[in-house]
């Protein structure tokens, strides 16, 4: 039976990188993929898949909270790759479930845990309920060497912790944080 997977990590960890270098495997064996993106991830193009080191491709479909996946669409795919997951509604996560278990396609979700709050993100949240394995994508905090644990967000190069839970950006606007500098920081 295939599984459904939550790969998770702070901002700057290298999902996409991840989820691309995926993708590419893959294909390379003449595999098809099915990349999902949120219609509200616009930051490098509507249909854009794009890490931070510079590769892309473009998302097959684009969801929002209220989609619903056709399950003719994945007939000839061997795996579902999700970009930004933590965006997505708890129903979506119990659709991409069902196929996993239903027609055996493994699904590999890519996101962050938490906001920059610490505060779960539904999509996230769904995900740590449901996922059959569940891995961090490590990486390092941005003022130390320790392991990066938490989002800081910046407003006007400032740490903050004010504005909407969501609000797109990059490294002008969030940083990877250990829980000392991150507590540190907001002071």
């Amino acid at each position: 039976m295939a599984k459904l997977y939550f790969r998770y990590g702070t901002v700057g960890s290298a999902k996409t990188l991840n989820l691309l270098a995926v993708a590419h495997s893959y294909e390379q064996q003449s595999k098809r993929v099915l990349v999902i993106k949120p219609a509200l991830d616009d930051r490098f193009g509507e249909t854009t898949v794009k890490s931070r080191a510079g590769l892309e491709r473009d998302a097959d479909l684009l969801v929002n909270q209220d989609s619903k996946i056709d399950p003719k669409m994945l007939a000839e795919i061997h795996c579902v790759l999700v970009d930004e997951a933590q965006f997505l509604s708890s129903s979506l996560i119990e659709q991409l479930r069902r196929f996993a278990i239903e027609l055996d396609i493994p699904v590999i979700c890519y996101g962050l845990r938490q906001d920059f709050r610490t505060k779960l993100f539904e999509g996230a949240q769904r995900l740590f309920e449901l996922a059959d394995e569940i891995s961090e994508i490590k990486t390092t905090c941005y003022f130390c060497n320790r392991r990066a644990l938490f989002n800081l967000k910046l407003a006007g190069g400032k740490p903050t912790l004010e504005g909407p839970s969501i609000e797109l950006g990059a490294e002008e606007r969030y940083l990877p944080a250990c829980a000392a500098c991150y507590a540190q920081k907001l002071g």
